[in-house]
């Protein structure tokens, strides 16, 4: 079995992103990461510490992110991300390079892995079901799901929900969670115990910190999962936590449109999609406090046992 990223030394952790790469496996990807930044090199250790390394022989995607070349990098540093040597988005602060790494991630999987369905949602697992949380910015979905995962639930991705059309069933990434603002302050109290990245502020989506994946999540990421409910989660300030049924017909459209590749797919996302409206409860939750919603998931779990 292939180590995992903690039993690397520091040095030759630096070595592997200054040099060939380091190779990570995340569910069935593999990432060959490459960077001279120490934001990087400390990042991931804490972040990815369980993850295995895979061979240096292959990987899905060569990235890296590095400072911009010429004055740019020295005055007021900036960073780019790069995917086979082309920067598919505009450079950031030097200070944001392990946020531009996993947003780049992010972007590989959703613009490229189209042996997938690729959802813009958030899943979690217990018990063999899956958990879909699409939502758009705002509704509290990542707070939710890092709450979740902090109660039990194992993490798929709290960002990017791959459905093999085979099987229909969910493949894991099990990243870290991204929080946003507010919601890194409220599961910091919610979870005392969690492990978090460091926090960013002024960023393009406001302040940012990446929570750690909890360590059974790594470890089962192989295992898939069949979905069982898709829950549009909206928070409401002091609101009591509550489930009700969602039509069918609008949760498949709903889904459809937070689908990167949807479309691309053309017949064959559509039979993917029906696939896992057939298999799943249709519900929308509205919910103040996390404790709350965690029991009204964990009685989902419950009645299908």
């Amino acid at each position: 079995m292939n180590p995992r990223l903690d039993q690397l030394s520091g040095r030759a952790l630096r070595n592997k992103l200054h040099g060939p790469g380091l190779f990570v496996q995340t569910g069935p990807l593999i990432f060959a990461i490459r960077s001279r930044e120490a934001a990087i090199a400390e990042a991931l250790p804490r972040l990815y510490p369980e993850q295995r390394l895979a061979d240096e022989d292959f990987a899905d995607f060569h990235v890296e992110v590095r400072r911009v070349p010429g004055l740019r990098g020295w005055v007021k540093p900036q960073i780019e991300f790069l995917i086979d040597g082309s920067s598919p988005f505009q450079p950031l602060p030097q200070a944001q390079s392990f946020a531009m790494l996993e947003w780049g991630m992010n972007w590989c999987i959703a613009a490229l892995c189209h042996q997938y369905l690729v959802i813009h949602s958030a899943v979690v697992e217990k018990d063999g079901f899956a958990a879909l949380l699409p939502a758009p910015p705002g509704s509290g979905k990542s707070t939710l799901t890092a709450a979740l995962v902090q109660r039990g639930w194992r993490l798929c991705s709290d960002e990017l929900t791959l459905i093999d059309p085979a099987s229909a069933k969910v493949i894991a990434l099990a990243r870290p969670v991204n929080l946003k603002n507010q919601s890194i302050d409220v599961i910091r109290a919610f979870a005392p115990e969690a492990v978090f990245g460091t926090a960013l502020a002024d960023t393009q989506k406001g302040r940012v910190c990446h929570m750690k994946p909890p360590p059974d999540s790594v470890a089962r990421v192989d295992e898939a999962a069949s979905p069982r409910w898709i829950v549009f989660p909206r928070w409401e300030k002091d609101g009591k936590a509550q489930l009700q049924a969602r039509p069918r017909s609008a949760s498949f459209i709903d889904l459809a449109e937070n689908a990167f590749n949807y479309s691309l797919l053309g017949e064959l996302g559509f039979t993917t999609l029906t696939k896992v409206i057939d298999a799943s409860e249709t519900l929308s939750l509205s919910y103040g406090r996390l404790d709350e919603a965690v029991a009204l998931f964990n009685g989902l779990a419950e009645g299908a046992r």
